[in-house]
């Protein structure tokens, strides 16, 4: 188990313990139990997507035109 003065030395200089004193337990709970809709890209989409605008409208033209055929 870690000592104190060990666990002080985990803090990164960014987090000012000051500013951390007020957090919440749970706060992002249901949320995260909700769960996300994040997926993860094979490198060769990614490529081809450079940003998440990218990839919103290429799958809504994808979307049209599937609904366009079964419609």
């Amino acid at each position: 188990m870690k000592t104190d003065s060990e666990m002080d030395d985990e803090l990164r200089p960014e987090y000012l313990p000051g500013e951390l004193k007020n957090g919440v337990r749970g706060k992002h709970y249901e949320r995260y139990k909700a769960g996300t809709n994040l997926i993860k890209l094979d490198t060769d989409v990614a490529a081809a997507f450079p940003t998440e605008e990218a990839v919103n409208e290429a799958l809504r033209q994808l979307i049209k035109k599937k609904e366009a055929a079964t419609g």
